[in-house]
Parts: C-alpha cells; structure tokens; sequence
C-alpha cells in the first residue's frame, strides 16, 4: 500500500496536480492512516497506543 501511496504522490508532482509539499503532506497523512488501519485488523480491541486489552492473555 506504501508504494501506492508513494507512487500517487510523485503522480500528482509530475502532472502538476499538486505541489512537493502538498504531495509529501497528502502522503504523511495516507501513509500513517494506512498503518492504523491496518494495526486496528491485527489488534482488534487494543488502544490506540498498542496495548493489549485489558482481558488479553498476555502471556
């Protein structure tokens, strides 16, 4: 999905849709929603920090 992302970016720069700072911004902000999407189908019930729910085994 990263590389999508990436590749979106560097898409809308070349084609003059966005500006570097705006593609970077636009990327940031996929990039880290796509890795909470993706830790919340890992960990379903953990908080936002990453912990364990509280009737976890966390042995």
């Amino acid at each position: 999905m990263l590389r999508v992302v990436v590749a979106n970016a560097i898409a809308s720069v070349r084609s003059g849709e966005a500006s570097v700072e705006e593609a970077i911004l636009h990327a940031a902000v996929h990039g880290w929603y796509e890795g909470h999407v993706q830790g919340e189908d890992e960990c379903p019930g953990c908080d936002l920090r990453g912990e364990l729910p509280k009737h976890s085994n966390r042995g």
